[in-house]
């Protein structure tokens, strides 16, 4: 039986497709099962049409407050009967209540090298500071933003002369190999968080994520 995902997204839903390709393997052991976005016009939305998946906007506009949003929110999802939800550029910041009614199921990926960096702006804060790397997490989302346990980090350097835009080519690049693999990891339920730990294959793993991508 295939782990069921649904990911939610705001924009073009790169990422989002990166996992819909890695999906189309016979052996991998999970299927989008839904996408959902907070903005209408967001071409992740076609994404999903493309493949024949289930395509939903709930647009956060249409409610008073974030926590109202996400109960409507959370509604929408659970009708998929979700194993793993995926934020793919969900630019929305989750209340305590969601967090906790997908404790260990909810994956985010950022693009820094967590701790460093959380919140916006990553490849320019790390070009600002006279970085020499930078790179992508994947990690378990928790109530601090961008501060739940890391599973998978890939770097990047910064060469003399980078612009944030070069800096974030490099780093989606790596982007769309780390996230299929992790998700793959938490269908086969080799990675699961415990007590703010990731456990891998029952082994808890470095704060700075799992050492190998293998």
């Amino acid at each position: 039986m295939r782990s069921r995902i649904v990911v939610l997204i705001s924009g073009g839903g790169t990422n989002l497709q990166a996992i819909i390709d890695a999906c189309i393997a016979q052996d991998y052991p999970g299927e989008v099962v839904g996408v959902i976005s907070n903005v209408g016009d967001a071409y992740g939305l076609t994404r999903a049409k493309n493949s024949a998946i289930p395509a939903i906007t709930l647009s956060h506009k249409e409610y008073d407050s974030r926590e109202n949003y996400d109960l409507a929110l959370i509604k929408e999802i659970d009708q998929f009967s979700p194993d793993i939800i995926v934020l793919a550029g969900f630019m929305r910041i989750l209340t305590p209540k969601f967090v906790q009614h997908y404790c260990g199921k909810l994956l985010n990926i950022h693009p820094s090298l967590l701790p460093k960096y959380q919140g916006l702006n990553t490849h320019q804060r790390a070009i600002d500071a006279g970085d020499k790397e930078h790179g992508v997490s994947v990690h378990f989302v928790t109530e601090e933003l961008d501060g739940g346990p890391v599973i998978l980090q890939a770097k990047v350097p910064i060469f003399a002369g980078d612009e944030a835009a070069d800096l974030a080519e490099r780093v989606h690049e790596q982007e769309h190999r780390i996230y299929p693999l992790v998700v793959k990891w938490c269908c086969l339920k080799r990675v699961v968080m415990d007590n703010d730990q990731v456990l891998f294959d029952n082994s808890v793993i470095p704060a700075s994520g799992y050492a190998s991508e293998e």
